[in-house]
Parts: C-alpha cells; structure tokens; sequence
C-alpha cells in the first residue's frame, strides 16, 4: 500500500513538472543531461554518419528558403504523448474502481413522508449526491485528480466507499507504478543502469548509472577507469 502510495504520489508531484517539460527545448549532446541524454550520444560512427547524410537530405526537400528561421514543434511530443497516455490509464482505473466500491447517492423521500421529514430527507439526499469526494464520470476529469481520488481510495480516506479488495489494491499497485515509471522516464529522473556497447580500452565493459536527479556516471568494471561529467576518463 505505501508503494502504491508513493507512485501516485509521483505523479502527482510530477505533473506540474511535465507540463514545464512541454515547453522546454530538448537537451542533448552533454554527458551531464540525464542517462538516457547520455547514451544517446554513444552511436558507433556509422550511424552517426548516416544521420548526418539523413539530415542533410531532409533539409534539402525543406520550404522556400526565404522563409526565415524554423519552425519547431510547439511542444515536445514525447513528454505529451507520456502525458496522454498517463491520464488515460488513471482516469480508466478511477472509472472501474468507482464503479465497483462507490455507493449510490442516498434516495430522495417518497411524497407520502411529513413535508418537513421530507425536507430534511431531501437535503440529506442533494448533499450526498454533490459529495466532492466522489468520483464522477463528466466534469473534471485530469490525471492529477484521478491520482489523488485513487490515493485517498488506497489510504481508506472515509467517504461514500467501500474498502478496496485485495484484488482491486493489486490492480491500482500495478497501474500506479507503471504510471510513475512512465512520468519518470519522460523527465528523465528515474534510477537507471545501463551497460554499452563500447568497451574500455582495456576490454572491461563500461556501465552507466544515473537519473534521479544524479548525472550519469560511467566506470569500467574491468580497470575501474571512471568518466567524468565533461567526458574526460579520471
């Protein structure tokens, strides 16, 4: 349950720090930018080639040249798409859970009960249905608020619900963590390992191991050779 916790906590937290992502220029070509930035660089020297000749050949099919400057996608697509396809999962998962343990809004009184049981009945009846704890399927409909709807059904936050089973505690675990793993890919912070390709001069293989707001760092498991953040060997 605290992982599951954790996770929705991750994007909750996070969200914000996509939606900055969105707007900001991808970075790339410093070994200090992140893990994956980091192994981007590591192509073998054909393929390097071959992007550069691809390029090239794109450029040439590009508009009237008297068109000045370029014109960069609004957004970075990759963070968007994460985006995307995180609201969707949480708001899937926010729908099944509260179809199975969200309890019906109470009954209005029959017309046959005293005028004033009737109206004490029936505003009972209109708090319980606008009850902001429940969830609902128009209206704000967000990942941020899914998450947080989830937390609270996880934590046992009282309300209109039942208790979760252990079935449905598994099935919001496994959406939760596949959900902060994907928000933390897409702002690059989770904690990775990697081992290239390229081997050490000495033969050892080299490993990379970063995220989580550290820079990679890359070492040699054969001499143990370490490569700094400016990619000079130490």
């Amino acid at each position: 349950m605290t992982s599951t916790a954790t996770h929705l906590r991750t994007v909750i937290l996070h969200w914000p720090d996509l939606r900055e992502a969105l707007a900001a220029p991808a970075q790339v070509g410093a070994f200090g930018l992140g893990l994956r930035g980091y192994l981007a660089q590591q192509r073998d020297d054909d393929a390097e080639e071959y992007e550069r000749a691809h390029a090239a050949h794109l450029r040439s099919l590009e508009r009237d040249p008297i068109q000045l400057g370029e014109r960069p996608a609004p957004v970075r697509i990759p963070v968007l798409d994460t985006m995307r396809e995180v609201e969707k999962i949480l708001i899937e998962q926010a729908d099944v859970v509260a179809s199975a343990v969200q309890r019906p809004p109470m009954a209005r009184a029959p017309e046959t009960w005293p005028a004033a049981d009737r109206a004490r009945r029936d505003q009972l009846a209109r708090a319980d249905q606008l009850d902001p704890r429940r969830w609902k399927w128009t209206g704000i409909r967000a990942a941020q608020y899914a998450a947080l709807w989830l937390l609270a059904r996880v934590e046992q936050r009282p309300g209109p619900f039942a208790a979760l089973t252990e079935a449905q505690l598994d099935e919001v675990a496994r959406t939760a963590r596949a959900c902060a793993e994907r928000v933390e890919r897409a702002l690059d912070i989770s904690n990775e390992r990697r081992a290239l390709e390229r081997r050490c001069a000495c033969g050892g293989r080299i490993d990379v191991h970063g995220g989580a707001g550290r820079a990679p760092l890359a070492h040699c498991t054969g001499c143990g050779r370490v490569w700094t953040e400016n990619g000079a060997a130490a």
